[in-house]
């Protein structure tokens, strides 16, 4: 098991989403009979049979593989007869537009920025400077509204993982684990959504928790 921090789930804020490097949060939930692992091996297919025998489906499989194996669980060789077969889903959304509007905390509603001394710019032939003190309007032109808005695209995504056992079909686990984030890129999203999944695996049954996740790394 994985020595990682989880948290019940809680409201996701949206502010949290507005922030360029902040992590987004995926929601895990599972339900799971399992055994212990003492060897049982594993054969993983696709949901969706389209993406069977995929580059892109194969690189994730070998993500669920190594955390079966890390678990205690063997995959068994390509065509082999395996104890259980994996079923793995992947998705992303066409996002949702959002937008946030941050206050200015000099910013009076009710008298604007008025008798309140704060920090602003202005720009001289030496270059600009920082200068705290009494706001002018007419200096400050251009700063004359209280907030900023931000607007930007939400994204949900999401992994489904399924766990039989071949001998009677039996259902030994069901998994979920979503995330709403500003990127839509799946192999960002898949590898960081598997391992999400697995920490804490197989976790207690009926219960969702909070994973974080990290963010996506700018080029």
């Amino acid at each position: 098991m994985k020595n990682k921090v989880a948290t019940f789930l809680a409201p996701l804020a949206l502010l949290a989403l507005g922030a360029c490097a902040t992590p987004f949060k995926a929601d895990v939930s599972r339900f799971q009979e399992l055994p212990a692992p003492q060897g049982q091996s594993f054969n993983i297919k696709a949901a969706d049979p389209a993406y069977a025998g995929g580059i892109e489906f194969s690189q994730y499989a070998s993500l669920v593989a190594t955390e079966m194996q890390e678990i205690g669980y063997v995959a068994a060789p390509a065509g082999a007869p395996a104890d259980m077969t994996v079923t793995l889903g992947y998705m992303v959304d066409q996002g949702k537009e959002r937008t946030i509007v941050n206050q200015d905390p000099f910013y009076d509603p009710y008298w604007g920025y008025g008798r309140f001394y704060r920090p602003y710019v202005v720009r001289t032939r030496r270059g600009a400077r920082y200068i705290t003190g009494y706001y002018d309007p007419f200096l400050f032109s251009g700063f004359n509204r209280g907030y900023d808005v931000d607007t930007f695209t939400v994204y949900t995504s999401g992994i489904d993982l399924k766990i039989d056992r071949n001998a009677d079909g039996k259902r030994l686990f069901e998994g979920k684990a979503e995330a709403k984030s500003r990127s839509n890129k799946l192999p960002y999203l898949v590898p960081n959504l598997v391992e999400a999944m697995f920490t804490g695996f197989p976790g207690n049954g009926g219960e969702t928790v909070r994973i974080s996740v990290a963010p996506e790394e700018k080029k």
